[in-house]
């Protein structure tokens, strides 16, 4: 999640678009730069500094923090390969909470017929006769709204992962199986 981190910071001019002087010593005030001119009430407040009213913050944020993280290319690859290992091994797999016991074996290879399955009725077939719609189930029942933020952002629910179909052609076994909550392609 690291490396597709969007940049954010505040505006460059953000509490610095009005034209403030110090009044300097000797009139019973504090040196903060405050803001000239008459007739409103904004004349003669304080500006700029973190501690004024409408001035700008500490420190401003800037697009060019480190956002990225490098990974050593030895490293990354190991860990990819660590990590395709550790989903052929069933008691991590269901360490992980997938609901694997009815399922024959893992990775469960199966007939390229699969492929041609047009609708998604016939999709939840092939992985009940498998075993594996229990996992499916468990991804349907976690549905929930996200805690925080996100949920204003367009990212409302959050649900649990379920199996992973992996195919060479899609003569629509995308179509059929891209419906059914957790189930990646």
């Amino acid at each position: 999640a690291k490396n597709n981190r969007q940049a954010y910071a505040v505006s460059p001019w953000a509490g610095k678009n009005v034209s403030a002087s110090s009044w300097g010593t000797g009139r019973a005030v504090a040196r903060i730069p405050r803001v000239g001119g008459g007739g409103t009430s904004r004349s003669g407040q304080g500006a700029f500094g973190n501690m004024c009213r409408g001035g700008r913050m500490f420190a401003p944020t800037k697009t060019w923090r480190k956002w990225h993280r490098k990974i050593n290319g030895t490293q990354r690859r190991y860990a990819v390969a660590s990590a395709l290992a550790a989903s052929a091994v069933p008691a991590l797999v269901m360490a992980r909470g997938h609901k694997v016991d009815d399922v024959p074996e893992i990775p469960l290879v199966m007939d390229s017929s699969i492929e041609s399955a047009k609708k998604t009725s016939a999709a939840k077939d092939i992985l009940a006769a498998v075993g594996a719609l229990a996992d499916v189930e468990k991804a349907a029942d976690s549905k929930k709204i996200r805690a925080g933020k996100g949920k204003a952002r367009g990212r409302k629910y959050t649900l649990r992962r379920g199996p992973l179909v992996i195919y060479k052609n899609n003569d629509g076994v995308e179509q059929a199986f891209r419906n059914l909550p957790g189930v990646e392609l």
